[in-house]
């Protein structure tokens, strides 16, 4: 089995959450975070990011436990980007209480050589500009794995379609599929989005699965049966680290969405990455062989 690096660029940054059953402050989160982790404990993970001087000590070092590359992980004088979000009792909406840039506004990620000759590239959620300039700079022509959401829709429609015309396997969840194209229904919202670029299209379906489509055919995986949903964030996140651990080995692509499906429902189980921490790759094999069709 190979265990080809990832470029992984996204959010790195403090989390307040609210749910219905606790409230947390001060959590290791954002988008790359996640991502990092979850491909972190399968594949070499070259991380791209940035965090203040007041970014914890432990929140560090458990970034760099999962992280081969951090030569572009930049701690840069100020604050730590930082968010909060209260969910509502379905899991699945939620409300921003506060985002504070921090020194994530001024951003301007630089890749080191190394990692401007990366194969492949997961870029998480973060805005599309960032993404676009990250892609910019690679040399080697790399697949490209990239998530999105609602906002970058609503408000960067420009520099969104152009990364997704770069993108090889667009990652997009069942209502900004709607959003983005204006259709209804998930197959016919995917072939549209193909006709841009990309070579597949996966819809994240939430307690469903997801669906992989492309041009010839398509292929679909269920869920874990989780009881207690503690904490929804980072689902995506991980499931998306997940997905591109898979497919830089070579699995098949319905092994690779069983593997993020599965590592994104430890996820969900506590608040934060604290179970993603604690589990061992037969932990995810067993999920893996639960997964429901």
């Amino acid at each position: 089995m190979t265990r080809s690096s990832i470029l992984i660029l996204g959010s790195i940054g403090l989390d307040t959450i609210q749910t219905q059953y606790s409230e947390r402050s001060e959590l290791l989160g954002g988008s790359a975070t996640y991502a990092a982790i979850a491909a972190g404990l399968f594949s070499p993970v070259h991380l791209v990011g940035i965090v203040g001087t007041d970014f914890p000590e432990p929140a560090h070092k458990l970034l760099l436990k999962y992280t081969a590359n951090s030569k572009d992980l930049i701690i840069e004088e100020g604050l730590t980007f930082r968010w909060g979000g209260r969910y509502h009792k379905n899991g699945d909406n939620r409300d921003t209480l506060f985002t504070e840039l921090g020194v994530f506004s001024d951003f301007d990620p630089i890749l080191s050589d190394e990692n401007r000759k990366i194969k492949w590239v997961f870029l998480a959620n973060i805005h599309p500009s960032l993404q676009i300039d990250v892609l910019d700079q690679c040399v080697d022509d790399p697949f490209v794995v990239t998530d999105t959401m609602n906002l970058w829709i609503r408000t960067t429609p420009t520099e969104l379609n152009e990364i997704i015309s770069r993108t090889n396997i667009l990652l997009i969840n069942e209502s900004e599929l709607r959003e983005y194209t204006g259709i209804n229904e998930v197959r016919a919202g995917a072939k549209k989005i193909l006709l841009m670029g990309p070579e597949k299209v996966v819809v994240k379906l939430g307690g469903k699965g997801a669906i992989c489509i492309d041009q010839d055919q398509e292929v679909k995986t269920g869920v874990y049966p989780v009881h207690k949903v503690l904490d929804p964030t980072g689902a995506g996140d991980v499931f998306g680290g997940g997905f591109i651990s898979g497919l830089s080995e070579g699995l098949p692509i319905i092994d690779a969405m069983r593997r993020g499906t599965a590592l994104a429902s430890f996820c969900i189980e506590d608040f934060g990455v604290s179970m993603l921490d604690n589990i061992t790759k037969d932990d995810i094999d067993h999920r893996i062989f639960e997964l429901e069709n």
